[in-house]
């Protein structure tokens, strides 16, 4: 007989109320949802569905990534690297330099070119090795493969950057993807382009140099200005100490004057070769370089070895702020520039919402009368079972934070369609029972059972479809196939038990027997 026990009707029960409380922000005004989130707990639901960039409107850029500056900086680290090796193997040359993707050295002795080729090739297999007739004049560059290396590794890293940037600024489900080349498309819905910009668009790359005497653009010294004052320059060591992506965190802070400052951590390697550098230049000054201006020069006064320590540099609070979220999130490999900028508006997004609102409830009002009309009181069971399945559908969504959109949209409303599905195969079963003389129980309980075969398959197959779109799928195709694959779920759950339980505690209560569907 069709039975169930008293822990699963307590277990539906509170899925179903649950359900429509994590649903109900979406039905509150903005003043409502806040006053919940500051006067009750933080497990009170609070949380809505976040509209997409068609529906709410936001930033739309398309940067250029400059990959042109990686490879002139490798192509700077391969002559340091073989200068150095030279040095080692004591091997005497007249000019070295960088060339386009790679290095050129002018040796003394011909007989030094074998060894100096194992280097190169040690350093790097993806190099193209090219000697002069006389043995003397050897250059490196990147081949092909090494090219493309370059190309995807850069945009990748960019990408993933880019993308910590903007999840730090609270904007939620951003597309950010590769075009092209060396292109970046990015839309954050309801973000300002203007903010975006700025935060997207500085490199944030921290150095940290010992200062050095000499002609600035020579051997190993480099110029470079004062944040605060561009006409004062100082000259430096070309290679850094401290890299910055040997931080961990950074974060805003002020001094014992009350000054904006930026707190920074380092990693283990970070914290070992900081302590080593600061113990043998004590008494010396270093530059803090950020994208290529110097924010300050303090003298060493003793080991810095804590892995810990500040940056001052005459921060607004505002400054010290973005800073900080620029270096937690990294630094860029290779400057960006914006090549296409639209700030899309929510007008288009509210007349889409209108709509989609409309066709929902168009669809949702022809399901319930048909339901009503075509199985009397079962069908008026399963259009509560479709009410509790749309909140259901959108408790998960808000709780995902999942990001509606107008193929969204189109998911849910054909959800509202085939929620009911389910509910039609098992009471048609129902009807094929009694008609064959069985009594009203044993007809219920044999069109649950009967038909829960097919109901599995069919849900099934769609929800596989589902995650095949969702895998495959770009933005508009994702957000399609997150609601219909929660709806199938959501649809699956009140058909099967929230239907079942009605149809028990109806029987419990009325007692019939024989019924009509």
């Amino acid at each position: 007989m069709i039975r169930i026990s008293r822990w699963k009707r307590i277990l539906i029960a509170a899925v179903c109320v649950f359900g429509v409380l994590y649903a109900m922000p979406n039905m509150m005004s903005e003043g409502s949802r806040t006053w919940v989130s500051e006067n009750l707990p933080g497990w009170a639901p609070s949380k809505t569905v976040n509209l997409g960039l068609d529906l709410r409107g936001g930033a739309h850029l398309l940067y250029e990534v400059n990959v042109d500056v990686v490879f002139r900086e490798r192509a700077d680290g391969m002559v340091q690297d073989l200068r150095s090796a030279l040095r080692k193997e004591k091997i005497g040359y007249s000019r070295i330099g960088a060339i386009a993707n790679g290095v050129r050295v002018k040796l003394r002795n011909k007989g030094d070119g074998e060894v100096v080729r194992k280097i190169l090739r040690k350093s790097d297999p993806n190099l193209e090795i090219i000697t002069s007739n006389d043995d003397l004049t050897i250059e490196a560059s990147m081949n092909d493969v090494g090219l493309k290396q370059t190309f995807d590794q850069t945009l990748s890293q960019s990408i993933e950057i880019v993308r910590r940037r903007i999840d730090e600024l609270g904007t939620t489900e951003p597309i950010i993807q590769r075009q092209g080349e060396r292109r970046i498309l990015i839309q954050a819905p309801g973000a300002d382009a203007e903010a975006l910009k700025g935060i997207i668009g500085t490199t944030a790359k921290l150095n940290f140099h010992l200062v050095k005497d000499g002609v600035g653009g020579t051997g190993g010294v480099k110029t470079f200005p004062f944040m605060d004052d561009p006409g004062r320059t100082l000259n430096v060591q070309r290679r850094a100490m401290i890299t910055g992506d040997m931080l961990t965190n950074a974060q805003p802070a002020f001094d014992q004057n009350g000054q904006p400052v930026i707190s920074f951590r380092m990693n283990n390697s970070g914290a070992r070769r900081f302590c080593e550098v600061s113990r043998n230049n004590v008494g010396k000054p270093f530059a803090i370089v950020l994208d290529n201006e110097i924010i300050s020069a303090p003298v060493i006064r003793e080991p810095i070895c804590g892995g810990q320590g500040q940056i001052s540099g005459g921060f607004t609070i505002e400054e010290a702020n973005n800073t900080s979220l620029l270096l937690r999130a990294g630094a860029l490999p290779a400057p960006m520039k914006v090549i296409e900028e639209r700030t899309v508006g929510p007008s288009l997004g509210a007349d889409s919402v209108e709509a989609g609102k409309i066709a929902s409830l168009i669809g949702l009002a022809f399901v319930l009368v048909f339901m009503v009309l075509a199985y009397g009181t079962f069908g008026l069971m399963a259009d509560v079972a479709l009410m509790v399945n749309v909140a259901l559908l959108f408790a998960l969504l808000s709780s995902l934070q999942a990001t509606l959109t107008l193929p969204g949209i189109a998911g849910i409303v054909l959800t509202i369609g085939m929620a009911v599905d389910a509910n039609v195969l098992i009471f048609e079963r129902i009807r094929e029972e009694i008609a064959a003389g069985r009594t009203a129980l044993s007809a219920i309980d044999s069109g649950y059972r009967s038909a829960m075969s097919t109901i599995i398959d069919s849900n099934l197959t769609t929800l596989i479809a589902a995650a095949i779109l969702f895998s495959f799928g770009s933005g508009p195709i994702k957000g399609f196939s997150v609601t219909l694959g929660l709806g199938i779920i959501t649809s699956f759950f009140t058909a099967i038990m929230v239907t079942r339980l009605l149809v028990v505690l109806w029987l419990d209560w009325k007692k019939p027997t024989n019924i009509r569907i």
